[in-house]
């Protein structure tokens, strides 16, 4: 059973995940609380069991929507099941929480719970940090997704988003261990772009990642969105894995055993990868939610601020 926190003294932002307390946010948050003059704000941990009963998640939104210094929360791992456990206790949900059926976001404005889904934009800043503008258009590389959930829906739909036919991945790959969440993700995709070159995978076995692996072309972005790696130890891939050479491969978490990045990073050499983990997702998808909650701009003037201070807390 999911512990609540006491009723909040002070402006209070929660983080919802599964092992919180690990997360460099509990030490970055007061440090860009003081840039953004956030006063005697503060950030408090929700832990989760994964795939938790719908009642734990519910109680979770409703000690967040009745409780007055309560302002919202940041949520990772549970993005989908909250959202179909608690959908009908938002007043508001924008239009990529309801097109994806995730939220990353809680916060309140005149009284309203509001619900939003910011991966969509993280993910594409993200990805834009280390993507050169003309990748896909020069290589013609395709896209492997491990996963099915919120960050891989939003990886997604970023790189295949109508307007970018002239300069998107040359297919799209995606699998995952569970078929609902797949299907899912495919009608979400025929939604957002129907002409696209799709295939899609049930993969409850790491082996049938490499197989689906094997079939890539070079220049191309493989990533790991299964959570393996973060709140659970291990690979969507076996160590017999062969990337594809000269191609982008995009750890989206940045602690745990991050054991595909170092699969990754054993072939660097040998198959001119450029590997990246999640730091600069993590730092983008807070300052996102940061701002919904607490109902402030983080704009392109203050952002390298709090990178650097992120940085630092990093570092050590």
């Amino acid at each position: 059973m999911v512990q609540l926190p006491e009723k909040a003294d002070r402006p209070t932002m929660y983080f919802i995940g599964v092992t919180t307390g690990k997360s460099s946010i509990m030490k970055v948050f007061p440090r860009w609380a003081e840039v953004l003059n956030l006063k005697n704000a503060v950030l408090k941990g929700i832990d989760i069991g994964i795939h938790a009963p719908d009642e734990e998640y519910r109680r979770v939104v409703e000690f967040i929507k009745k409780d007055p210094l309560s302002l919202g929360a940041l949520v990772t791992t549970h993005k989908i099941d909250l959202y179909n456990a608690a959908r009908d206790m938002f007043d508001y949900l924008d239009p990529y929480a309801l097109l994806f059926g995730e939220l990353s976001s809680i916060s309140k404005q005149d009284g309203k719970l509001a619900g939003h889904a910011k991966d969509p934009i993280s993910s594409g800043l993200s990805m834009e940090a280390f993507i050169p503008p003309t990748f896909w258009k020069e290589y013609g590389g395709e896209v492997f997704i491990m996963g099915a959930g919120g960050s891989a829906r939003a990886i997604a739909a970023y790189l295949f988003a109508k307007g970018k036919e002239t300069n998107m991945p040359s297919k799209l790959y995606v699998s995952n261990r569970s078929m609902p969440r797949l299907e899912a993700m495919r009608e979400i995709m025929a939604h957002i772009n129907p002409d696209i070159d799709a295939e899609y995978t049930h993969s409850p076995e790491a082996s049938i990642n490499d197989s689906v692996l094997a079939k890539v072309k070079p220049y191309s972005l493989i990533v790991n969105a299964t959570g393996l790696g973060k709140d659970r130890p291990g690979s969507p891939l076996t160590n017999a894995a062969e990337f594809p050479s000269h191609s982008l491969v995009w750890e989206i978490n940045y602690r745990g055993d991050l054991l595909f990045m170092h699969q990754a990073l054993a072939q660097k050499e040998k198959k001119h990868l450029h590997v990246e983990d999640g730091w600069i997702y993590f730092i983008h998808g807070w300052t996102q939610v940061i701002a919904e909650v607490f109902h402030i701009s983080i704009d392109q003037e203050i952002f390298p601020r709090l990178e650097e201070v992120a940085n630092q807390v990093q570092r050590g």
